[in-house]
């Protein structure tokens, strides 16, 4: 029972630090990839974009609801850097019962934190890129 304990407590850190999931679906002109620290993330549309495509994720990983959510979200950015966008703007956040499981006898559920949203282009300003 011991082993058992000890094996279960490597094992659910493990599983706590999973993985995030996503997808992209091309719309429009599919750019070239750049780096997901180079998207930003909006609330509401710019004034003037382009539409690349329709980008989703999933994470039940991380301690919280939070933390699951931010990987989500790490994961969008991921997914429109593959096809070129440099803004996402979410359209959609939600969270989805996953069932659960049977830790040293206790029930714990879990859920996964999934977002959406339109993987845009936006001209960055030449002012912008060079402030005087």
């Amino acid at each position: 029972m011991k082993k058992f304990r000890i094996i279960l407590s490597l094992f659910i850190p493990l599983m706590l630090i999973g993985c995030a999931s996503g997808t992209y679906l091309i719309t429009g002109t599919q750019r070239e990839a750049i780096g997901a620290e180079s998207v930003v993330i909006y609330t509401e549309f710019p004034a003037q974009y382009e539409t690349i495509g329709i980008v989703t994720a999933s994470s039940d990983a991380g301690w919280t609801e939070q933390d699951s959510l931010n990987y989500a979200v790490a994961e969008l950015k991921n997914q429109a850097a593959k096809i070129g966008a440099n803004g996402v703007v979410i359209e959609n956040m939600g969270e989805t019962s996953s069932g659960g499981m049977i830790v040293s006898g206790i029930y714990v559920p879990v859920s996964a934190q999934n977002v959406s949203g339109k993987a845009i282009y936006v001209e960055l300003e030449k002012n912008a890129e060079n402030p005087q």
